[in-house]
């Protein structure tokens, strides 16, 4: 008959190669969401270029007509939401709704920095205030956002990696 402390020491091992198993396990799953998030974003990343040379040359949008059909209300947001993926050139008067929510989202944070007298932001920083992880997938897509905004005339980037709203842009009501 096994002795109790025996006993012990076999469930102990059993245990441990159970955790040794399932932290292997973690590990693999880890670096596979790893590589399968890296190739989302190149997809992302080839997408906003094929949209960058297919824009037309003022930047400004191209928006289909969409048919009213209230069995479709879901469909047409999202056909909305996609003709506002391209960042218009900003204008005297062009309304922050012409822009996608993440951008309106940057840019509201930004004016509210600015009615309060702060400084520029990092996209880190930015990251951080809108509760997402601070991670280089993240901040590099808030980067991209950002950059894109500056490109069209919505930021101002004085200092390399610092947003701030261009000049003339202000609060979210008319966008000038």
């Amino acid at each position: 008959m096994p002795s109790v402390v025996g006993l012990l020491e076999q469930h102990e091992l059993a245990a441990r190669r159970r955790v040794d198993g399932l932290r292997e396990e973690a590990d693999r799953i880890q670096a596979e969401l790893a590589a399968a998030e890296l190739e989302w974003q190149e997809w992302a990343i080839a997408r906003r270029r094929v949209d960058t040379v297919l824009a037309p040359d003022d930047g400004a949008t191209v928006e289909a007509e969409v048919i009213p059909d209230p069995r479709n209300a879901e469909v047409q947001s999202t056909l909305r939401d996609a003709a506002k993926s391209q960042v218009p050139v900003w204008r005297q008067g062009l309304a922050w709704s012409a822009l996608s929510a993440d951008y309106q989202h940057i840019l509201k944070t930004l004016a509210d920095r600015a009615r309060l007298h702060q400084g520029p932001l990092t996209c880190q920083e930015m990251a951080a205030m809108f509760g997402m992880d601070v991670v280089p997938a993240r901040v590099e897509a808030l980067r991209s956002k950002a950059k894109r905004l500056v490109a069209r005339g919505w930021l101002a980037e004085q200092q390399p990696g610092r947003f701030t709203l261009a000049a003339g842009v202000t609060g979210p009501g008319d966008g000038s």
